[in-house]
C-alpha cells in the first residue's frame, strides 16, 4: 500500500528550499533550429530584410520561477498569495499563462457569482468563511496605489435552502456542522418560512436553513479584474497563450511496499502563442494547474494518468468540462429586495439580479441529462422542462416569468467526488492543483490560493488544512462527502 509513500511531507515546499530553473538540452536546441529558421526567412526577404530588434514584449519570459496555467480566478488568487507571502519581496518571479484573455469561456466570468457556508465539509465551510472576509475588506487586500477602489457590489441577502421529508435529517446535521465552524444558520419551520418569505409556497418542504450572515452574492468580473490589476501591480507577469507541451525529466523509485514507481519534474513549459504557430519554451521550478475545466488535459500533458490501471502512475485527475445553463428572466410581481439566494429541493435555484424584479437561475442536469460541452449554445427546453416547472411551484408569481436572456458555462468537475483539488502531485513532484470544485471554486478562490500559496513556500497547509483534497484520494479512493452540491 502507498499510504506512506503518499504523506503530505514528501517532495513539498519546493520553492522553500531555494529557487532555481534547469535549463535542459531542448532549450538549446530550440533556439538554434529558430536561428536557423530566422536564416531562411532572411534569404528570400528583400533586401534580407530581418528585423531584430522586432517587439517580443507579447512573448512569455525565458525563465519564471513559478508557471500558472489559468489566468481565472484561482489562478490569479493563487499569483496574488505567492507574492503577497514570498520572503524576501520579490524574490519570486510568476507568469501567468491565459488562453482566453476575453474570459469568454471562463467560469469566473459566466457565474451567478453566490457565496455561502452553507456545505457539510468542515473544509469547504472554512473556505467559504475567509472567502467572505476577503470579499468584504477587498480594498485591504487589493488596493493599488491611485487606482480607484473596488466596488464588489456584495449582496448579503443569505442563501435559503429548502429540503423536504426525505432531506430534513441531513439538512440538520450539515447545519450542526456549519455552527461549529462559525457559520450563522439557523434553521426554519414550514409556518416560520410562509411568516418571512409569504411569496413563498411551502408545499413539500419540511425543513429551511437561511443564512443570516456573510452570505449572499456578488460581481464575479469585479473580483476578477481586481486580482489581475493587483497582482500585475506586484510585478506578477501574463502572457496570452496556451501551453502545449512540458519537457520534463524522470527518475525511478520504489514505495514502501515494494511498488516501482516513476518520479517527473517538469523544467520547460511550451507556450504556443495565440493565433499563430510560434512558441516559447518557460524555463520554470513549479507549475500550478488551475486551468478550470480543461484542467484535466493539462494534467495529462504532464504525464498524470499514463500508467496502468488501478496504480498510482495510472490515476488520471477527474476534472473534465461540464456545462451549466443561467436564465434570466423577469417577474414584475417576483419576489422583493429582501429575497435571498433560493436552492430548492429540487436542485433548481434563483436569485434577484438589480432592483427591476430581474432573477437569474437555472438547475443542474441529471447525469442522463448532461449536455454537450462542446459549445456554449444555450438549451431553452431545459428551462421549460426542467427549470421552471419547481420554480413555479415554488413561488407561485413565478408563474408568470419572461425569459430575457441565457448563457451557459463551464464547470471543472470533478467525476470523483465533486470537491476541489488542491495541492502537490505525489509523482509528478512540481505539478501543484488548484481546480476541481464543481461550481464552487469561484467563492472559495481567496482560500484556495492562499492554501496552495503556503503549500508552495512551506510544505504544508498552515491556515486551512486542506489535506483531504490532495489528489491522492483519487487512488486511494477515499471521496470526500460534500452534501450540498448545487
Amino acid at each position: 500500500m502507498l499510504r506512506r509513500a503518499l504523506q503530505p511531507g514528501l517532495s513539498r515546499g519546493v520553492l522553500g528550499r531555494g529557487l532555481g530553473t534547469h535549463r535542459g538540452r531542448s532549450t538549446l536546441d530550440q533556439n538554434g533550429k529558430v536561428s536557423e529558421i530566422k536564416k531562411k526567412i532572411q534569404s528570400v526577404l528583400p533586401r534580407g530584410a530581418w528585423n531584430p530588434l522586432r517587439d517580443t514584449s507579447y512573448l512569455p519570459p525565458e525563465h519564471s520561477d513559478v508557471v500558472i496555467v489559468g489566468g481565472g480566478v484561482i489562478g490569479l488568487s493563487v499569483a496574488y498569495w505567492l507574492k503577497r507571502l514570498e520572503k524576501p519581496q520579490g524574490a519570486i518571479r510568476v507568469l501567468v499563462v491565459e488562453r482566453d484573455h476575453m474570459y469568454s469561456q471562463a467560469s469566473t466570468a459566466l457565474s451567478v457569482g453566490g457565496i455561502r457556508q452553507q456545505f457539510s465539509v468542515p473544509e469547504n465551510i472554512q473556505l467559504s468563511l475567509f472567502s467572505v472576509e476577503f470579499l468584504r475588506n477587498i480594498n485591504e487586500y487589493l488596493a493599488v496605489v491611485d487606482d480607484p477602489p473596488l466596488d464588489i457590489q456584495f449582496n448579503p441577502s443569505g442563501y435559503l435552502l429548502l429540503a423536504s421529508e426525505k432531506g430534513a435529517a441531513v439538512m440538520e446535521s450539515n447545519v450542526k456542522v456549519q455552527r461549529q465552524e462559525g457559520a450563522k444558520v439557523c434553521l426554519m419551520s414550514p409556518e416560520q418560512l410562509r411568516n418571512k418569505f409569504p411569496w413563498i409556497n411551502t408545499e413539500g418542504v419540511a425543513l429551511a436553513s437561511y443564512g443570516m450572515e456573510h452570505e449572499g452574492w456578488f460581481d464575479p468580473w469585479c473580483l476578477l479584474q481586481g486580482l489581475r490589476r493587483k497582482v500585475q501591480s506586484m510585478g506578477v507577469l501574463f502572457c496570452h497563450g496556451e501551453v502545449t507541451r512540458f519537457v520534463s525529466s524522470s527518475s525511478h523509485t520504489e514505495t514502501t511496499s515494494g511498488e516501482e514507481v516513476t518520479l517527473r519534474r517538469i523544467h520547460e513549459v511550451h507556450v504556443k502563442m495565440d493565433r499563430s504557430l510560434e512558441y516559447q519554451p518557460v524555463e520554470c521550478a513549479l507549475v500550478i494547474n488551475a486551468a478550470g475545466a480543461w484542467s484535466g488535459q493539462i494534467a495529462e500533458l504532464a504525464g498524470v494518468g499514463k500508467g496502468p490501471p488501478g496504480t498510482l502512475q495510472g490515476t488520471q485527475l477527474p476534472v473534465e468540462l461540464r456545462k451549466r445553463y443561467v436564465y434570466l428572466w423577469h417577474c414584475p410581481q417576483g419576489p422583493g429586495l429582501e429575497t435571498p439566494f433560493v436552492i430548492d429541493a429540487s436542485g433548481a435555484y434563483f436569485r434577484r439580479e438589480g432592483l427591476g424584479n430581474n432573477y437569474l437561475g437555472g438547475c443542474s442536469p441529471t447525469e442522463e441529462e448532461e449536455p454537450d460541452p462542446g459549445n456554449l449554445e444555450v438549451d431553452h427546453d431545459f428551462f421549460q422542462d426542467k427549470v421552471w416547472p419547481p420554480l413555479a411551484q415554488r413561488v407561485p408569481a413565478f408563474e408568470t416569468l419572461k425569459v430575457r436572456s441565457a448563457w451557459a458555462g463551464y464547470y471543472d468537475y470533478n467525476t470523483f467526488d465533486q470537491n476541489g483539488v488542491v495541492g502537490p502531485h505525489p509523482l509528478v513532484v512540481n505539478m501543484y492543483f488548484a481546480t476541481g470544485f464543481s461550481g464552487h471554486g469561484l467563492q472559495q478562490a481567496p482560500a484556495v490560493g492562499r492554501a496552495v500559496a503556503e503549500m508552495v513556500l512551506d510544505g504544508h497547509f498552515r491556515t486551512i488544512n486542506l489535506s483531504p483534497f490532495l489528489f491522492n484520494r483519487f487512488y486511494l479512493g477515499e471521496k470526500v462527502q460534500e452534501h450540498n452540491i448545487i
